[in-house]
C-alpha cells in the first residue's frame, strides 16, 4: 500500500507531537521531528525510540521492525530542513500568533503541492490560515492524547480549505489505523464541542445543593453507564486543561447558554485544586488514589410499607411491578390514604412541582428516577422535596434497597441527576448535526473513540425515545426558565415525527 504522505515533518515535539511522530512512522512514512527549543527535538525521538523499545520487548514486533522505524524518524535542528517534505503536521503551544507565523514561514518554504495541518484542539482553523497566501492548503488535524491509543482525529476544514486536503488527510489518518471524523470550523469541533454537557450540567447540579461531588459521579457511572463521573474526570484531565475550554467555547459561542461555564471550576482553578496531578481536586489524592467517603448504610425500616404511586408515573407498571417485588404494600385507590408513602417517577419535572400540580401531601412524596429501566442499572436514584418527612424518605430508601441494590437520595432537582446530564448531552449532539458541525455518524464515532461514552449521543437518545428526551427538556426548561433546556429543532422534528436521531434528510 502506498502511503499518502511519503516525508512528514512534525512541528513540535511534546507529548503530541511526540505520537503523531510514532504513528506517522508505523503508517509508512519517513518523518522529520522540529522543535524550536534546544535539544527538544532530539528528546523527542529518543522518547519515541523507547516507546518502541518496550513494544518490541514486549513482543509486539521484531527487531528488524524495531531498527526500520528508528531509522525513518529523524530530528533536525532547523525550519529549512522541513523544505522537501509533502506534510507538515504543526503541535505546538496553543497561541494564535505563534501558529499564525509558523504557517506563513512554513509557507513560503516546502513545496507548492504540499499539506499543511495544524494539531490545534480550540484555535479556529480559519483564523489560523487567515494570514496564508494559499489558506486553502491548511487544514485541522487534531488528535487525542495519548494519540497512539486514541484512535481517532479529528480532519477539519477551515473556511477556505480545498476538500481535496481534508479527503487526503482523512485517508492518511486511516493508514495510521485512526478512525477519522471531518468536521466544519466550529468552536470545539466534534469532541470538545460535543462534550460540554457532561461536566457542565453537572456543576450545574452540585452548584443547586442536589448531591455532592461523589453521589454525582456514583449515579452516572452506576444508573447512566459512564466508565467515569464527571468529577473524576474533570480531577483526571486537570481544571487548568479543562475550565479554559469550558470558557472558551462559551465565549466563542457569544455566551450560548448551553455552554455556560461554572463558578466552582473557575473557583477551584484559582485556588490550585486542579486535580490528581497536585494531589487535591474534586476529590483528595493520597499516593494517586482518591479518598472517596463510603456511602452510609440503607435504613432499616422494620413495619410493612404502604405506597401509593402516582397515576402519571414514568414506567408506572414497572414501577408496582418492582415495589411489589420488594416487599411494599401498594394502595389501589385513587388517592392516597393518611399514611402512606407517595411515589411519583417525573420526567424533566422536580418532585415539588409534580406534588403541586398533583395536589399530593409533599411531606409525604418522594420522586424515583425510572427514565432508565431499572434492571438496566446498578443504582436507583430518589429525590425528595423541601417538605418531604425524614421518616418517608428513611421508609422510601429502605425499601428501595430492600434487594440490595445501591440507593442515592437525593434533593429535589428537575430530572434528577441522569436525565438532566443525558438530556444536556443529547440536544447539544443534535444541536450540532442541525449545524451541520459533522454528519451524525462521525459525531457518533468521534464522541465513542474521543470521550469513551457508553454510546454515542444520538444513539443515547434513541435508547431512551426522543420523546422523552423532548419531555425532559421541556419540563427542565419549564422548572427552571433557563434556555439553556431548549430542544434543538433537530431532536424536536425527529421526536415529533418518530424518528432516530441518526435520521438524515434527503
Amino acid at each position: 500500500m502506498t502511503v499518502n504522505f511519503s516525508k512528514v515533518a512534525v512541528v513540535g515535539a511534546g507529548a503530541m507531537g511526540r505520537g503523531i511522530a510514532q504513528i506517522a512512522v508505523q503508517a509508512g512514512s519517513d518523518v522529520r521531528l522540529f522543535d524550536s527549543f534546544d535539544g527538544a527535538a532530539v528528546r523527542g525521538r529518543e522518547a519515541v525510540v523507547a516507546q518502541w523499545q518496550k513494544l518490541h520487548e514486549k513482543g509486539k514486533f521484531d527487531a528488524a521492525q524495531l531498527q526500520a522505524w528508528s531509522e525513518r524518524l529523524v530530528a533536525v535542528g532547523a525550519l529549512a530542513d522541513l523544505a522537501d517534505c509533502d506534510l507538515v503536521v504543526e503541535a505546538v503551544v496553543e497561541d494564535m500568533q505563534v501558529k499564525r507565523t509558523l504557517f506563513r514561514d512554513l509557507e513560503g518554504l516546502v513545496g507548492t503541492a504540499a499539506t499543511l495541518a495544524t494539531n490545534t484542539s480550540s484555535l479556529s482553523v480559519t483564523a489560523i490560515a487567515a494570514g496564508m497566501a494559499h489558506p486553502e492548503r491548511l487544514a485541522g488535524f487534531h488528535f487525542f492524547n495519548p494519540v497512539p491509543l486514541m484512535k481517532v482525529v479529528e480532519v477539519v476544514a477551515g473556511f477556505k480549505t480545498a476538500p481535496a486536503v481534508c479527503e487526503r488527510l482523512a485517508g492518511y489518518a486511516r493508514q495510521m489505523g485512526h478512525s477519522a471524523v471531518q468536521a466544519q470550523d466550529t468552536p470545539g469541533f466534534i469532541v470538545n464541542h460535543a462534550g460540554r454537557g457532561f461536566g457542565t450540567e453537572a456543576l450545574r447540579i452540585v452548584g443547586e445543593g442536589v448531591a455532592d461531588f461523589a453521589t454525582i459521579d456514583r449515579i452516572l457511572k452506576d444508573q447512566a453507564g459512564f466508565r467515569l463521573g464527571p468529577f473524576e474526570l474533570m480531577d483526571l484531565t486537570a481544571l487548568d486543561v479543562s475550565h479554559p475550554v469550558m470558557e472558551s467555547i462559551y465565549r466563542q459561542y457569544y455566551e450560548e447558554p448551553r455552554y455556560r461555564p461554572s463558578v466552582i471550576t473557575a473557583q477551584r482553578l484559582v485556588a490550585g485544586a486542579l486535580g490528581r496531578k497536585t494531589g487535591e481536586g474534586f476529590y483528595r489524592y493520597v499516593d494517586g488514589v482518591a479518598q472517596v467517603e463510603a456511602e452510609p448504610a440503607a435504613p432499616v425500616v422494620d413495619d410493612p410499607i404502604a405506597v401509593w404511586v402516582s397515576p402519571r408515573a414514568a414506567r408506572r407498571a414497572e414501577l408496582l411491578k418492582l415495589i411489589h417485588s420488594l416487599g411494599g404494600r401498594l394502595e389501589t385507590g385513587a388517592a392516597p390514604s393518611s399514611a402512606a408513602l407517595i411515589v411519583v417517577a417525573p420526567l424533566g419535572f422536580d418532585v415539588t412541582t409534580v406534588a403541586a400540580v398533583e395536589r399530593l401531601d409533599a411531606t409525604r412524596t418522594v420522586g424515583i428516577d425510572l427514565m432508565v429501566d431499572d434492571a438496566a442499572t446498578k443504582r436507583r436514584v430518589l429525590a425528595t422535596n423541601p417538605a418531604t418527612r425524614r421518616d418517608m424518605r428513611d421508609m422510601a430508601h429502605a425499601l428501595f434497597a430492600r434487594d440490595g441494590k445501591a440507593v442515592s437520595v437525593i434533593r429535589d432537582s428537575g430530572g434528577f441527576v441522569t436525565q438532566r446530564v443525558i438530556g444536556t448531552i443529547v440536544n447539544i449532539a443534535a444541536d450540532m448535526c442541525q449545524q451541520r458541525v459533522c454528519s451524525p455518524a462521525d459525531l457518533e464515532t468521534a464522541v465513542r473513540l474521543g470521550l469513551g461514552y457508553p454510546q454515542g449521543p444520538l444513539a443515547m437518545g434513541d435508547l431512551y425515545g426522543p420523546t422523552n428526551m423532548l419531555e425532559v427538556l421541556f419540563n427542565l426548561q419549564t422548572v427552571y426558565g433557563d434556555p439553556r433546556y431548549r430542544p434543538s429543532p433537530w431532536l424536536r422534528r425527529r421526536g415529533a415525527l418518530g424518528l432516530s436521531l441518526m435520521h438524515e434528510e434527503e
